[in-house]
């Protein structure tokens, strides 16, 4: 009993870790990240098959949200400079996620067992919101800097436009598409290689 015991700890511990995984060593290469995280492109190309996202878009604006630590969430504020009063959002995980936003996903996919810390659903939320905002706004997947604005904005400000008066989040969503950008740059060079590991894992792994 107490060896069970054991190996269900063990079990569980390496579960929680695989969801938890720490922030890639490179995180300015696309080819870097994917290479050392092998589930991470499994994960994006099966957000890219189910919503016609490519793999360099959400993985670039993830990056601008987390930088891909799966605990990420607003600072707290404090009262007096000390006293802790909460953070600014209920924002959390790898795609700083909203709670709201969140649950909409989760009712609209039925992905109920999902999780904000846990790297391939928050990548499937990316692929998700990338779409919507395409089908409501007819912003084009492939464009990180207005799939960015989006995110940030909601779907109701983008319409409204009140990025333009947030000229520090205009330069941050630049800052996202050139990000976006070399990421699509350096995927060119690397995708045969991903691509055969990834089906070589994937059916003989």
């Amino acid at each position: 009993m107490k060896h069970l015991v054991t190996l269900l700890f063990a079990m569980l511990t390496i579960m929680v870790s695989g969801c938890a995984t720490s922030p890639p060593k490179d995180p300015e290469n696309l080819c870097a990240i994917y290479q050392e995280n092998r589930d991470w492109y499994k994960a994006a190309v099966n957000t890219r098959e189910k919503w016609g996202v490519p793999v360099h878009v959400p993985l670039a604006m993830m990056y601008q949200e987390s930088s891909f630590k799966h605990n990420a969430a607003p600072p707290m504020e404090y009262f007096l400079g000390f006293i802790p009063i909460g953070r600014a959002s209920d924002a959390y995980g790898y795609a700083q996620a909203k709670t709201m936003t969140w649950d909409d996903y989760v009712r609209e996919t039925g992905n109920s067992w999902s999780s904000r810390s846990d790297f391939d659903d928050a990548m499937d939320f990316m692929g998700w919101f990338v779409y919507k905002t395409h089908k409501i706004n007819g912003v084009s997947k492939w464009d990180a800097r207005n799939q960015y604005l989006n995110y940030h904005e909601g779907w109701g400000g983008y319409k409204r436009k009140t990025y333009r008066q947030k000229q520090w989040l205009i330069k941050v969503a630049d800052k996202v598409d050139s990000r976006a950008k070399r990421y699509a740059a350096q995927y060119r060079t690397c995708q045969e290689d991903l691509d055969s590991s990834w089906l070589w894992r994937l059916f003989f792994g």
